[in-house]
């Protein structure tokens, strides 16, 4: 036996008293009484910016203007025409290195945290990831509550990987001075469409 299964083991010979697991299915969760307005606002306090596609409104066009710098652009989306590299196309996901914004698309947002369920959809998931900023396309009518109404819709690919993401990357675990990007984008905005 290990060293962990030996605490372990004393540690379960000496339990007094057992309780049974609670039911996660009689767990409803927060509600809102209008989850996008709640979306939008967790999506800002979490250092996000979310910003809505009118109608009519050219995606491409949204985009260079929110980053008029952007000289990379990456995306296997069919609708950003605008991309100079493709995460499907790449030989590595080293390629992908220096992508100034990344667009993919998210499956369902959720109001309580203001997390987006991304399936990986491309061979190089890395572009989610290694983005210096990172544009979600969000259906405006797939808002969730909360994470229990979450989990019951997260479906797997044939990649069978997907990440739950909020907002841009950020850390204050060094001296408490907070960093944005210091593991993933910089930036990160949600356009709903």
């Amino acid at each position: 036996m290990s060293k962990k299964e030996d605490i372990l083991a004393k540690f379960r010979k000496n339990v007094i008293k057992k309780y049974d697991m609670p039911r996660l299915d009689d767990i409803k969760g927060i509600t809102y009484p209008d989850p996008l307005v709640q979306f939008i606002s967790m999506t800002e306090n979490v250092g996000g910016k979310v910003v809505e596609l009118e109608k009519g409104q050219d995606i491409n066009q949204l985009i260079k203007e929110l980053y008029p710098d952007a000289k990379e652009i990456a995306s296997n989306l069919p609708e950003i025409i605008i991309a100079t590299r493709n995460p499907d196309t790449v030989e590595s996901p080293q390629a992908l290195n220096g992508t100034d914004v990344g667009v993919i698309k998210g499956v369902f947002g959720v109001a309580e945290n203001a997390c987006v369920w991304i399936p990986q959809t491309m061979k190089e998931k890395a572009v989610c990831f290694i983005s210096e900023n990172l544009v979600i396309l969000l259906d405006r009518t797939q808002i969730v509550n909360n994470m229990h109404d979450a989990y019951k819709r997260i479906e797997f690919n044939d990649y069978g990987y997907g990440s739950f993401i909020s907002g841009p990357s950020k850390t204050a675990d060094i001296a408490q001075v907070l960093v944005m990007g210091a593991q993933a984008a910089r930036s990160a905005t949600v356009v709903l469409v």
